[in-house]
């Protein structure tokens, strides 16, 4: 059977932009997201979609049952905001002062509600289940973790899931697609080193522990210059040095907080007794002690070689063959890795770029916005991948 989703997506695309506009001058921070739940709710209710509200604290889950038993797809977006202050001057221009959504998640959460629109209107053709997931706290890294723990992924089962990330780096109409790594694993690394104090006029009489935190993070760069392979990827970055309280004095303490980054997953495990290592040895030559905690945070967003097939294809038929691109990898982390624990899945990146309206500000920037026709393509590729995986996978 065919559908033609692009069109239909098009049809929708200026009440796709009064729904984006609303939910970006009403920005929500993560565990907050109460009455952006309540708009989302609304919306699927009046396309006859089931809807579990308060999942994961915040999040909520449509369900819509097709005309024929079949598989569950997920389609999954995040919606919280992000505490910066906007200073966008548009009509539709954050109301909340220090509240903005910064990363575009009011873009993911509008294509997913404009894809359970279109799957509505053609329910009785779906062989299957389509499940969508509105998460919140993705910015916390909690979101993920706390909707799979509340049954998001459960009763009906899921069998694969699709989600999707705007990129300022690739042009609207366009979409970024590619099966295995997408975006890192996200790592975080304490350390502490512990010294004796001393009169900074007698060094020799105290255990300095500001030269060996140093030494340790000098250190720290050899792993991926001398420790893993040159076909490999990995980050190590110190990112806070905290020690000392007087000028005078020679610290005995230090702590440090830093990230790592990752894609293989062997390449991984091998980080901490590497760390370990180099700061337990560092330390023991400056006749100080350290302690490394190490935290596996998010693992690698891998998407799966079957979900990705299918979803090349369904973006294409969007987009057209000219409109798919393939993704550079990102050091940035996600959350949606979580779900394709569980099942398999595949993520995209959303083009939203226009150079000649000066749509060209990273994640996070006061300056931050889209260009609204990647509305209509995230709406087409949400429910193609679904309409498409039901019928195929």
């Amino acid at each position: 059977m065919t559908i033609n989703f692009k069109e239909h997506a098009q049809e929708i695309h200026d009440e796709l932009i009064e729904i984006r506009r609303w939910f970006h001058m009403h920005p929500e921070l993560s565990f907050e997201e109460v009455e952006t739940g309540k708009k989302i709710a609304e919306i699927l209710r009046n396309q006859g979609i089931e809807v579990k509200e308060q999942v994961g604290k915040t999040g909520l889950v449509g369900i819509l049952k097709g005309g024929k038993p079949g598989k569950v797809v997920g389609l999954r977006a995040d919606i919280d905001a992000l505490p910066i202050t906007e200073i966008n001057e548009v009509s539709y221009k954050s109301t909340v002062e220090g509240k903005m959504h910064a990363c575009g998640h009011d873009s993911h959460m509008t294509s997913l509600i404009g894809a359970a629109m279109l799957l509505s209107k053609v329910r009785d053709q779906i062989p299957g289940t389509v499940k969508f997931i509105f998460e919140p706290a993705e910015e916390i890294n909690q979101g993920a973790k706390a909707m799979i723990a509340d049954g998001a992924l459960k009763h009906p089962d899921v069998d694969a899931i699709y989600g999707l990330h705007n990129s300022p780096n690739i042009d609207a109409e366009k979409v970024g697609v590619k099966e295995g790594p997408l975006m890192a694993a996200v790592d975080t690394i304490k350390i502490k080193i512990h010294g004796e104090s001393g009169h900074g006029a007698v060094p020799h009489k105290a255990r300095d522990a500001i030269v060996a935190a140093s030494s340790v993070v000098m250190n720290l760069q050899t792993i991926v210059s001398r420790k893993i392979s040159a076909f490999e990827t990995a980050v190590v970055s110190i990112g806070t040095f905290h020690g000392g309280k007087a000028n005078n004095v020679i610290s005995e303490s230090v702590e440090m907080t830093g990230t790592c980054r990752t894609y293989n997953p062997e390449v991984r495990k091998q980080l901490p007794d590497l760390m370990r290592n180099i700061v337990e040895k560092i330390c023991e030559a400056h006749h100080t002690t350290g302690d490394l905690e190490y935290e596996f945070t998010l693992p690698a967003v891998m998407n799966e070689e079957k979900t990705a097939s299918i979803g090349k294809k369904a973006v294409a038929k969007i987009v057209g063959e000219e409109g798919v691109v393939m993704p550079e990898l990102t050091g940035g982390g996600e959350d949606f890795a979580l779900y394709q624990e569980k099942v398999p899945g595949t993520f995209y990146f959303l083009g939203v770029r226009n150079e000649e309206e000066g749509i060209v500000n990273e994640w996070h920037s006061q300056n931050f916005n889209i260009d609204e026709r990647a509305l209509w393509v995230g709406a087409g590729i949400y429910a193609q991948s679904a309409f498409d995986f039901l019928n195929e996978g």
